[in-house]
C-alpha cells in the first residue's frame, strides 16, 4: 500500500513528460482595405401608377353547394347476463360430547407430628 502512491505518482509523471507538444503559431493578420462609399445621388422620378383590375359579372356570384345528410343513430347495446350464485359454505366440525362418570376425590395423607 505504500509503494502504490508513489509507483502511481510516477507513472503519471513520466507519461506527462513522453508527450510531444508542437508549437502553435497564431497567423498574422493583414489588414484589408475597405471602400468608403461616397454621397447619395439625386432622388430618382415617381413611375406611373398602374391601372385597376377588371371586375366579374354584374350580379354573377358561385352556387351554394348542397347541406349534406345525417348519419343514423346507433342501436343501443344488448343488456349482460347475470353471473352465477356461490357455491354454500361446508358446515363446522361438531364438538365432541361431553363424558359424564365418576367424580374423584384427593384425600391428602396426614403428616405423622413429631
Amino acid at each position: 500500500m505504500k509503494y502504490s502512491i508513489v509507483l502511481s505518482a510516477a507513472l503519471v509523471a513520466m507519461s506527462l513528460a513522453a508527450c510531444d507538444r508542437t508549437a502553435v503559431v497564431a497567423p498574422v493578420a493583414v489588414p484589408v482595405p475597405v471602400a468608403v462609399p461616397g454621397p447619395a445621388g439625386p432622388t430618382g422620378a415617381t413611375g406611373s401608377t398602374g391601372s385597376t383590375g377588371s371586375t366579374g359579372a354584374m350580379g354573377n356570384t358561385g352556387n351554394t353547394g348542397d347541406t349534406g345528410n345525417t348519419g343514423s343513430t346507433g342501436s343501443a347495446g344488448s343488456t349482460g347476463s347475470t353471473g352465477a350464485t356461490g357455491s354454500t359454505g361446508d358446515t363446522g366440525a361438531t364438538g365432541q360430547r361431553g363424558k359424564t362418570g365418576d367424580t374423584v376425590v384427593v384425600v391428602p395423607v396426614p403428616v405423622p407430628q413429631r
